[in-house]
């Protein structure tokens, strides 16, 4: 039997403002990624998701962002590399006091929206959150899109590079993530992504944005948590990838 992970972007609300049904999510996910208040998230939602990810036995993951709370981390923005090693760092620890508080840890780092795709190819970005990773914790794992410059330097520097794929996101024939303000980049349909996630899971490939099957090979899949009905979406994946004999548990 086959294994993967199944992640979500959590915590994802800034004071009375929630995006994400944290609570729900958490009892299907295996992995969190939580909001660590430069794109959302605040103190208080970050140290409840905590708990309840701990509760459950869910691992939690730092993802971390350009600061960009009016933009939800997905502009683009030029930050020097010492600022954002130095910012990703900030994040994590932030993160860890309350996961520690929690009787857990963060384990793992996951880039978000432009970051994420940034650091695809940008070797100054990537390096500099490669940097800040190891400047909070040199052990830490990081997630990140197969072939990604980012998870080539991580594995350079000693750091756990785990490969990434979206059931809800399409792909370039490239295997890249198509533009979020292009036409189709987020896909909505239900049966879709159920389809996508098992062919991702146990075949290892996805069909691209022109139609062409790319092989996909991930150790977790991403399911983003303020896609509308994101519950019910999150655990008809996990029902047919059992039903497909692929045995969902975390990778950290």
């Amino acid at each position: 039997m086959s294994s993967i992970d199944l992640n979500a972007d959590l915590g994802e609300g800034f004071g009375r403002w929630t995006l994400t049904d944290d609570e729900r999510l958490l009892s299907v996910v295996t992995s969190a990624n939580v909001a660590c208040g430069f794109h959302a998230g605040d103190a208080v939602t970050m140290r409840r998701v905590c708990e309840l990810a701990a509760e459950r036995g869910v691992r939690i993951g730092a993802q971390v962002s350009y600061r960009d709370l009016a933009g939800f981390g997905r502009r683009a923005m030029d930050v020097p590399p010492a600022e954002l090693a130095a910012e990703v760092a900030y994040q994590i620890g932030a993160l860890e006091v309350f996961a520690r508080a929690a009787g857990t840890r963060v384990s793992y780092v996951k880039p978000h929206g432009a970051l994420y795709n940034r650091v695809v190819h940008d070797e100054l970005q990537a390096a500099a959150v490669v940097d800040g990773v190891l400047l909070a914790d040199a052990a830490l794992p990081v997630l990140g899109l197969p072939g990604s410059r980012f998870l080539g330097l991580a594995a350079a520097a000693g750091l756990p590079a785990v490969t990434e794929a979206f059931a809800d996101r399409a792909y370039t024939d490239l295997g890249t993530l198509v533009p979020r303000g292009q036409d189709g980049a987020v896909i909505t349909d239900g049966d879709a992504v159920v389809a996508r996630s098992v062919s991702l899971a146990a075949e290892g490939t996805v069909t691209s944005h022109s139609g062409a099957p790319i092989p996909v090979r991930a150790r977790s899949l991403c399911l983003h948590g303020d896609t509308p009905g994101a519950v019910e979406l999150a655990r008809r994946v996990r029902t047919a990838l059992a039903a497909a004999g692929v045995r969902v548990e975390a990778f950290s």
